[in-house]
């Protein structure tokens, strides 16, 4: 069964000033975040670092990619891996999910597009400049789990907008 799409609104609802407050809160946050160094734990013994940890990804200093990465020709069925869509322009960080096929799993639907496609129409709209690239952390999990582990306290550390577990804090401006 192919899924209902409801029509995108003909109306933006949000004016360039409100867009441009929700992504100052949005920004003023994740810098934060950035500038705050976590603590460091000592230890008796030379321990190899855990590349696992939250703290230790930094997804706005990873190499960036078009967003047609997708529409690219592969060779693989592509591998477990975090991505990250950012708007490279401001820094910000909106999207941060995980996938076991990296090749795959934007070839589909994906509720982000859309959300993506929103965003760059009001920035179009209102003449301001933007770049929504994406980004990928290749050395995760393999394990489904500890990959969606590592893939929520990263949602939970950024508050990335366009996730579903940040919709409460930002709103859903582009739904």
């Amino acid at each position: 069964m192919t899924p209902i799409r409801a029509p995108r609104a003909e109306i933006l609802v949000m004016s360039r000033d409100a867009l441009v407050h929700w992504k100052s809160q949005i920004l003023d946050y994740q810098q934060k975040v950035r500038e705050s160094k976590p603590p460091l734990q000592v230890t008796l013994f030379d321990m190899t670092p855990n590349y696992y940890d939250a703290s230790q990804i930094d997804p706005l200093s990873l190499r960036l990619v078009p967003m047609s990465f997708y529409r690219m020709p592969v060779d693989s069925p592509g591998d477990a891996c975090l991505y990250f869509v950012v708007d490279s322009a401001a820094g910000l960080i909106l999207y941060v999910g995980e996938t076991c096929r990296s090749d795959k799993r934007w070839k589909g639907i994906h509720a982000c597009k859309d959300y993506i496609a929103s965003y760059q129409d009001l920035y179009y709209r209102y003449e301001m400049k933007t770049a929504v690239n994406a980004a990928f952390w290749w050395d995760t999990p393999t394990d489904r789990r500890s990959r969606q582990e590592l893939e929520l306290s990263l949602i939970l550390k950024w508050l990335s907008p366009f996730n579903k577990e940040n919709w409460e804090r930002w709103g859903q401006p582009f739904w």
